[in-house]
């Protein structure tokens, strides 16, 4: 296939922002792998029709996406640990980090904020990506961010409590 040296290129020249993206989606770095290697064997069937149409790099992160979708709406209802969790600390103990509390938001939620201010994306296009509606897209994102202010009130002011 002439096609291999253009597809190894492009796996070689934006693996790491795929994986930064699924990283993103995911929190996890075993998980966002799995993501991307099963995105890149999916484009390298259609290398030729994406290469000649479309972005190669939407489309992977498109598939990253749906891919990720998939596995979540299977595992909804259960979240296998295979480490035992330490004890929570408190928030006065241990600095507020954003990505930490964003991976404790719902994986939808999750999905949106990345998609939105990481991607910077449309609401049409994350609706489209996600399989939702605009509306859901926006509600998502507004509890979502309501979420993580309410985290953040919380660690400025402990003695609040939370809604």
């Amino acid at each position: 296939m002439d096609d291999a040296p253009d597809f190894a290129d492009f796996v070689a020249n934006r693996g790491d922002a795929l994986f930064r993206y699924a990283y993103m989606l995911t929190g996890n770095p075993h998980d966002a792998a799995d993501l991307v290697q099963d995105a890149v064997i999916r484009l390298r069937d259609s290398w030729p029709r994406v290469r000649r149409k479309h972005s190669p790099e939407s489309y992977v992160k498109t598939t990253i996406t749906r891919l990720h979708i998939s596995v979540w709406r299977r595992r909804r209802r259960e979240q296998l640990a295979w480490e035992v969790p330490e004890p929570p600390q408190s928030v006065a103990e241990s600095p507020l980090d954003l990505w930490d509390e964003l991976g404790k938001l719902p994986k939808r939620q999750r999905a949106v904020l990345v998609l939105r201010y990481y991607e910077d994306r449309p609401d049409a296009e994350i609706a489209e990506m996600l399989g939702i509606s605009p509306g859901t897209v926006r509600s998502q994102a507004s509890r979502a961010l309501e979420k993580l202010r309410d985290t953040v009130s919380q660690d400025r002011h402990p003695g609040r409590s939370r809604r």
